[in-house]
């Protein structure tokens, strides 16, 4: 009983460092796909050919294989970032974006080339509906009737595969913290099953379960913002 206290707080104060990093990929996983795929879906030709090309670079190289390049070419050749390690970012900002940039990059590249795709093809279709054709009709633009119109409507389909990426970036975390040398709840997780400690492993399991619930509260909330018909329903 004396120890759970500190248990606990490991768990909870681990937790932060591995939400910055899964958060921090997803925010930029979600900006680059909606430019991307509303670009790929509006232009065509070369530029669809690209996108397509770097989504499915994203799929085919594994995340941890991304972080080593980084690491080699920003951190070790450059100089411009840390290797390994973690400053709070109570202690020092620019310390703790320097600290977080790169394994935020390895988790968003892949996220990227799903959620691009998902972009791309939900814009393709409702660009088809009749629905566009009468607001082209009435004289508006193609800028104004796909980011006012378009992306309500394709925004549904991203944001259910944009949560399945960030319950996907959790898992992927665990590997980058190896690598990078985060203190963050994957490698708590994988200290904690290697000494067998099963109540660290039990409060891990709890707090990722947690999360995943929120999120997928949080999307639901936004796909009812988006989609008048996800409120009716």
């Amino acid at each position: 009983m004396v120890h759970r206290p500190a248990r606990v707080l490991g768990v909870t104060g681990r937790l932060a460092v591995t939400l910055s990093i899964v958060l921090g990929a997803t925010i930029i996983a979600a900006i680059v796909s909606v430019i991307l795929g509303v670009l790929a879906a509006r232009r065509g030709g070369w530029i669809d050919n690209v996108v397509q090309f770097i989504s499915v670079i994203g799929f085919a190289i594994p995340s941890f294989l991304i972080a080593l390049v980084l690491v080699i070419t920003f951190a070790i050749n450059l100089r411009l970032f840390k290797a390994t390690g973690y400053i709070p970012i109570t202690t020092s900002f620019s310390g703790w974006v320097a600290s977080v940039t790169l394994p935020i990059i390895a988790l968003a590249i892949g996220a990227i080339a799903t959620v691009s795709q998902q972009v791309r093809g939900s814009v393709v279709d409702a660009m088809s509906k009749d629905y566009v054709r009468t607001l082209r009709s009435r004289g508006l633009g193609t800028g104004r009737v796909i980011y006012k119109h378009v992306l309500r409507n394709a925004g549904g389909p991203a944001l259910a595969v944009l949560a399945v990426q960030f319950i996907g970036l959790l898992g992927g975390a665990v590997i980058i913290e190896q690598i990078f040398a985060l203190p963050g709840i994957g490698q708590l997780a994988v200290q904690a099953t290697t000494q067998g400690d099963i109540p660290i492993v039990m409060g891990v399991v709890i707090a990722t379960a947690i999360i995943v619930v929120v999120v997928n509260l949080l999307i639901d909330l936004a796909q009812a913002a988006l989609n008048p018909k996800v409120r009716l329903s």
